[in-house]
């Protein structure tokens, strides 16, 4: 049985969104949805047809943190209650990532709450790029694709940089295996 693949983005994301949709399959678009906006901030997303029992994948960066992480929560929300068969949280960057531990007392593990708010909201994969730790997929009751760009980023470096004279930097001790 064929899948029936919908893709849909958040505001975050639109143009990055716009280009995968165009990837897997030539001439793709997103698929049609609306967000109101109310006057004190909230969102309402909205799929404008009908996604039951297809498998929908919500394309959105969850940087800035907040509102683009409330959004996707939303919209998984909604696509669980439209009963879409799976729904895949698409997220390129995945915010509170740099909370996957507690360093000292009295403060959150901010990756850990953001993947049961997540779960909580419905999803039944992630994926996602480049996380800060590894460890963070671990965090899930669902599947989670960890995916890495530096494979791309190297290939293309390769092909157009004059690597002899290349530097990589890095912010923090742990990026330095990345780097």
């Amino acid at each position: 049985m064929p899948f029936n693949v919908k893709l849909f983005t958040g505001d975050a994301t639109r143009y990055l969104s716009e280009k995968i949709a165009a990837c897997y399959e030539e001439g793709r678009k997103l698929n049609n949805q609306t967000t109101l906006r109310f006057k004190d901030g909230e969102y309402e997303p909205c799929f404008e047809e009908s996604i039951r029992g297809d498998d929908v994948f919500i394309i959105q960066s969850t940087f800035p943190p907040g509102d683009n992480l409330l959004e996707l929560l939303l919209m998984i929300d909604a696509a669980k209650r439209a009963s879409a068969k799976r729904i895949v949280a698409v997220i390129p960057y995945f915010g509170w990532a740099r909370q996957d531990r507690k360093v000292k007392p009295r403060v959150p593990i901010g990756a850990k709450l953001m993947a049961d708010l997540l779960e909580a909201a419905g999803v039944t994969r992630v994926m996602t790029m480049d996380l800060h730790a590894d460890q963070i997929q671990g965090f899930f009751d669902v599947p989670v694709d960890h995916l890495y760009g530096s494979y791309l980023f190297m290939d293309h470096l390769k092909k157009t940089m004059d690597l002899e004279n290349l530097v990589m930097a890095t912010p923090d001790v742990g990026g330095t295996r990345r780097a």
